[in-house]
């Protein structure tokens, strides 16, 4: 099996703001990791400065305020799956359409473990799901859903089917993959043999057989070659 290169949520950062990182990006990081150590109420702009050695007032020239900065690390954590779905559809040829599932997964699970600090993690937070930022924010999960159901109604079984409705399944297989939010917690890399195993995971819900799971992650890792080739 060619190994499909998984890497770790962004290093917890110890000191103060280096000079090879843009100020944007070390808001980010110090921002998703106080979000979810403290939570996203428990959190103010003025911590958040501190922490990347700045003032307040240069946090403000590269976001609005503390909305602002929830609203793109929620996206972080979505957006990269979202952007590939149209090529998966593409690509993966349509004798093997178990192969788009498993490969939305893999890198769906490829965004999830290399978000910073595991943001999806923010996701459950009441302060976050309860927020203004998180009601905009749900239409891209929803879009991520909608393309695991489209996906895994192609290659569901009849009982499967028949058990569960489009968009129940679409539900099902996003929150297999966001296992990957669990692993992560205790600060443990994803590996490659989990990646796998959640994508084949996401095929066995549908009731697919294990022969045919084998042909999707060898097919998929030849369409991943492919994308990643593309510029």
């Amino acid at each position: 099996m060619t190994t499909i290169q998984m890497g770790p949520g962004r290093p917890r950062h110890t000191g103060s703001r280096s000079s090879e990182r843009p100020a944007r990006e070390e808001i980010l990081d110090h921002a998703a990791r106080m979000f979810v150590e403290r939570s996203f109420s428990g959190t103010s702009t003025r911590e958040i400065a501190e922490a990347c050695g700045i003032r307040q007032a240069s946090l403000y020239y590269h976001f609005s305020g503390k909305d602002d900065i929830l609203a793109e690390l929620l996206h972080l954590s979505v957006r990269p799956s979202l952007d590939k779905v149209e090529k998966i559809e593409v690509e993966c040829p349509v004798e093997v359409p178990e192969a788009a599932l498993y490969l939305l997964a893999l890198i769906d699970v490829d965004t999830l473990a290399k978000a910073p600090h595991n943001i999806g993690k923010l996701y459950r937070m009441p302060d976050v799901r309860n927020s203004g930022v998180f009601r905009e924010f749900k239409p891209a999960l929803q879009e991520l859903s909608a393309a695991y159901a489209r996906l895994g109604v192609k290659v569901a079984n009849g009982p499967v089917a028949a058990a569960i409705s489009c968009n129940q399944l679409g539900g099902l297989l996003v929150q297999v993959v966001e296992v990957v939010i669990r692993i992560r917690s205790g600060d443990d890399e994803v590996t490659s043999a989990q990646a796998h195993a959640v994508a084949a995971t996401c095929l066995r819900v549908c009731g697919v057989s294990e022969n045919r799971i084998a042909l999707a992650s060898a097919t998929a890792e030849d369409v991943m070659a492919v994308l990643n080739a593309t510029p």
